[in-house]
């Protein structure tokens, strides 16, 4: 992620990320809650709660975060998201959100849920860029879309 201004919180989550990456999920999940107590900026707490989630051990967890994700982003502008950098709009932060959601409901076996998702992350497809994370999106919604279609709740492969 491109920085526009010098921000430290968004650094400390940034190497969290990098610790749960680098297989340190506990310490890296511990690290984030931590910083989620610390700050009430919204943009921090998106991306804190976002990637909480991928670093739960349950789905319930998970999903409780996901949901944190998507509430904190209605209190999200693009003024603040573009003080972090220039190219962000919140638009194009929620069908990753709705996807996750989506998904996470799907493994719970919550198909209505799982399906209003997916929906809300249609709706939002526009606003996703032409590059990398514009197809991640894109596949993701596809393999979701797949496995909702065959009743499935196992995790979905990369």
């Amino acid at each position: 992620m491109p920085h526009t201004d010098s921000d430290e919180m968004m650094a400390a989550i940034g190497a969290a990320i990098e610790r749960g990456r680098a297989g340190d999920r506990a310490g890296a999940r511990a690290e984030l809650e931590d910083l989620w107590s610390k700050t009430d900026d919204a943009l921090h707490r998106v991306t804190i709660a976002h990637f909480v989630a991928d670093l739960e051990e349950t789905v319930a967890d998970e999903l409780m975060w996901d949901e944190r994700a998507l509430v904190v982003a209605t209190d999200l502008t693009d003024e603040r998201a573009q003080q972090y950098n220039k190219t962000f709009q919140v638009r194009a932060f929620l069908p990753s959100l709705h996807l996750n959601l989506a998904d996470a409901h799907r493994r719970l076996g919550h198909s209505a849920e799982a399906h209003h998702h997916v929906a809300a992350a249609e709706t939002e497809l526009d606003a996703l860029p032409d590059d990398d994370y514009g197809r991640l999106i894109h596949t993701g919604l596809h393999k979701i879309k797949q496995a909702l279609a065959a009743n499935s709740t196992a995790p979905l492969t990369p």
